[in-house]
């Protein structure tokens, strides 16, 4: 006796057809209960009559589809997957296959061809939580949410990294990353820069509580004690120099887009950098402009309101991106700054500056100014190309040379 398997909405169609046969029910009566047309109903009837309940089964069960992908280009997919692009994610290795191998793989295929090969997801999703959604920002410069993340960017073939970013609010759109052996100030005042020089200046910024950017301290000056307020740190003096507003996330959750960013970064730049057997924070730096480039192209989306909010970037960004201290000149007119001794030329009509105050600027690419009311009067350029910007004393500190 012949044996086979039927699905669950098959086997009531058999014995709503068996009726109709015997005449218990008429063909709409049939069609109706099996919310089909009279039409597909009298098809199912024929076929059930000159085949029995074998006849409800569809033509190609147990064959293979036409469209299922041939033997060869299986085979050919899965050496790739345990070689060339091993960590990639299924999404992502579709679009490698198609635009370098010419392979046109669908994600439930390439999901299928990993399972059989017994090779695990490369992230796993977790259950959601509930929360509470804050709606974007509906122009593009409105809010720029920036943060930092440590991670083996580049696995075992280098050192440890952080990379620090800067997203669009409106579009989830990364706007600038940089790596840095460590979160620091000169990693994120690296990816403001950039930000400014190839969009214009946020209106905002969303950040979480660190130290770089906002005081977080109890520690209070007689100074501040008397004005009422702690003194910025380095960073945000730069914001306000900018005239960029700054918001504290209370919580990684508050940071949502960028956290969500992480995650993808993490698994999709990281297989980039390994493609291209790069192994250093240089190497990572300079590739990362083509990266955001392509990452833009497949990801941004359109924000609510086409009129961008960006502001015109000021000329002198970079003295306004500059830690700034506070000097006395010492009696053979040099001030210091850490190991670094400036020495101040002769002013108009031979005039000592010993004894004034000044302001030290520190850029970013390690360039010194010296500032006395609003006037350069002495500058000096950075002795050292890996120079790091790093905050050496508090903004508000006055110290003699």
């Amino acid at each position: 006796m012949e044996t086979f398997s039927m699905s669950r909405k098959e086997v009531p169609r058999a014995g709503l057809l068996k009726a109709a046969l015997v005449g218990r029910i008429t063909n709409a009566q049939g069609a109706r209960a099996l919310r089909l047309s009279v039409r597909q109903f009298r098809r199912l009837k024929r076929r059930f009559r000159e085949g029995g309940a074998r006849g409800l089964l569809h033509a190609l069960r147990g064959r293979p589809g036409n469209r299922r992908l041939a033997p060869q280009a299986r085979e050919q997919v899965g050496v790739l997957m345990t070689t060339t692009y091993a960590g990639f994610n299924d999404v992502h290795l579709t679009e490698k296959l198609r635009e370098v191998h010419q392979l046109a793989v669908s994600r439930s295929s390439m999901r299928s061809i990993r399972l059989a090969l017994g090779r695990p997801a490369t992230r796993r999703r977790s259950a959601p939580q509930h929360r509470s959604r804050r709606p974007r920002k509906p122009a593009l410069g409105q809010l720029a949410q920036l943060d930092a993340s440590p991670f083996a960017w580049f696995e075992d073939r280098g050192p440890l990294a952080t990379l620090h970013g800067v997203i669009d609010d409106a579009t989830s759109t990364p706007l600038a990353l940089w790596f840095r052996p460590h979160e620091d100030l000169h990693g994120y005042v690296a990816v403001l820069e950039r930000t400014c020089r190839t969009y214009g200046l946020p209106l905002e910024l969303y950040g979480d509580r660190l130290n770089v950017f906002a005081r977080n301290d109890p520690h209070w000056t007689l100074a501040e004690e008397l004005q009422g307020h702690q003194d910025p740190t380095h960073f945000g003096r730069m914001l306000q120099a900018l005239g960029i507003g700054f918001i504290r996330a209370h919580s990684p959750q508050a940071k949502g887009r960028i956290e969500r960013l992480w995650g993808t970064l993490q698994d999709r730049l990281t297989s980039e950098l390994r493609l291209r057997g790069i192994s250093t924070l240089e190497g990572g730096n300079a590739f990362l402009p083509e990266f955001l480039a392509d990452f833009t192209r497949r990801f941004a989306r359109p924000p609510a309101d086409a009129t961008p909010a960006w502001r015109p970037v000021p000329r002198d960004l970079a003295d306004l991106l500059s830690c700034r201290y506070h000097r006395t000149v010492a009696r053979d007119n040099t001030v210091h700054l850490g190991a670094r001794w400036v020495q101040i030329p002769r002013g108009p009509r031979g005039r000592s500056y010993a004894g004034c105050h000044v302001q030290v600027h520190e850029r970013l690419d390690g360039h010194l100014r010296v500032v006395y009311h609003d006037t350069v009067i002495a500058s000096q350029p950075s002795p050292d190309p890996a120079f790091v910007l790093k905050p050496r004393e508090g903004p508000g500190q006055v110290r003699r040379g």
